[in-house]
């Protein structure tokens, strides 16, 4: 079959993104033929409708009259302009499948996250009118976000129980989490696989080389500095707060640790610091954003925050050096995973594959779904409260042995080595590419 997979952005860093990047592989390695629909431009492989982009300033606009507050329309005006959209859309989507000869599409969290009202009706019409085969791969559901949970006009409650997602007999569906399969069946009445975010295991090993040899210069950062490393946006659920306040534990601990060999054999001085790597996509700045540097700056805790240098892979920007999201993994000493709320988990598979010990705050479906197969992390535990300021933070005593845990990863290499290797093959064992193809195989 020919195959669209269809998103807002494709060949960035979001975890949407790179799923569909292993889905893409898997379905080539079945033996299907396979291109992307989406609003930005990576490759001549994607077709491109900018109405569906993900940070297109008309599709934004009409996001926040949605749900935000009613500045440059009213209900009716705005009705009119999401519908006006959406047959623009629409005609885009039917002028594609019929150019490319698509036998099937594959919507992203186009029918799940009410992210883009106009994109849903556009692409459900054109859906309608052409009788294309579709699988919905939904990887977060709008009644997830708190964002998505008072409309500023009554016919949007109406849209959002049509369209995420719609019932249409040649529709079928699948979820990234065994408790939104029970959710959607329960809310919508609507079967679904679940199909858990994966990680090809098989690949070359993400090394130091040529190329990112200036990692952490390039950031200036010494060879001596222990970085964690956040790999992803800096958006509140993140929750990049916990690993801050656990840095901060750890400097407390620094001084007491010099002359220490640590596990790679460099030697901790007066000059080694303990520095938050922040390099996920960056979506603007924004007020979580500015909350955690000055928390990090009121914790005594470096961090940077540039992702300007880190991208989906390898590349020139402006005459500038763009490291791939992977050389980030190389230069970790510990990976930071601190979410208090995940559709799944794509930096915990990252980290297995890395080979990194990771701090893991355990979120809902980390507990249910990914703890239970046996995998060694540095735990924050499941419980959090929020300040006043809406940073989130765990008991004094979950920090602290946290602490001691990464002290134990540093210092003990013995350990470190068994447990991410375990890791390793745990995670080859449960979320590989070839355990997709044999779902993907059922699906399509």
């Amino acid at each position: 079959m020919k195959i669209a997979l269809i998103h807002f952005r494709v060949g960035e860093t979001d975890g949407v993104s790179l799923e569909m990047d292993k889905w893409k592989k898997a379905l080539i390695n079945i033996g299907h033929d396979v291109i992307y629909i989406s609003g930005n431009n990576e490759s001549e492989e994607v077709k491109v409708i900018e109405e569906i982009a993900y940070n297109d300033k008309f599709d934004s606009l009409i996001g926040d009259e949605c749900y935000n507050e009613l500045r440059k329309f009213d209900c009716k005006s705005l009705k009119k302009a999401i519908l006006d959209r959406a047959k623009i859309i629409k005609r885009k989507f039917i002028k594609i499948f019929h150019e490319e000869e698509l036998d099937c599409i594959v919507p992203n969290n186009i029918f799940a996250l009410a992210k883009s009202l106009p994109t849903a009706i556009g692409l459900f019409e054109a859906i309608k009118e052409t009788g294309i085969r579709v699988i919905n791969h939904h990887h977060d559901f709008y009644w997830e976000r708190e964002k998505y949970s008072s409309p500023t006009c009554s016919f949007i409650n109406s849209l959002l129980v049509k369209y995420f997602p719609p019932k249409m007999d040649n529709m079928s569906h699948a979820v990234i989490n065994s408790a939104a399969s029970e959710k959607l069946m329960k809310k919508k009445q609507l079967a679904s696989t679940v199909v858990p975010n994966v990680f090809d295991f098989n690949a070359p090993l993400w090394k130091k080389d040529d190329y990112n040899s200036d990692f952490k210069s390039s950031f200036e950062l010494t060879d001596n500095d222990v970085v964690f490393l956040q790999a992803t946006r800096v958006t509140n659920r993140k929750s990049i707060e916990l690993t801050i306040s656990l840095i901060s534990d750890l400097n407390n601990k620094l001084a007491s640790l010099i002359g220490k060999t640590m596990y790679d054999g460099r030697i901790v001085t007066k000059k080694t610091r303990l520095v938050l790597l922040v390099v996920g996509l960056h979506e603007g700045l924004n007020d979580y954003e500015n909350r955690i540097i000055k928390y990090a700056k009121n914790m005594n805790v470096k961090m940077v925050i540039d992702p300007s240098k880190v991208g989906h892979t390898r590349s020139t920007v402006d005459k500038n050096k763009v490291y791939s999201l992977w050389d980030a993994y190389v230069y970790a000493d510990i990976v930071s995973y601190p979410s208090i709320y995940e559709g799944w988990g794509n930096q915990f598979l990252e980290g297995l594959f890395a080979k990194k010990p990771m701090i893991v705050f355990e979120y809902s479906v980390f507990e249910k779904d990914i703890a239970p197969n046996g995998f060694n992390y540095i735990s924050l535990g499941n419980e959090y409260e929020k300040y006043e300021n809406g940073l989130v933070k765990i008991d004094k005593s979950v920090i602290a042995e946290a602490s001691n845990n990464v002290l134990d990863y540093l210092f003990n290499n013995e350990k470190r080595v068994i447990d991410v290797e375990e890791n390793f093959n745990l995670g080859k064992k449960h979320y590989s590419i070839e355990f997709l193809v044999e779902l993907l195989n059922m699906l399509f």
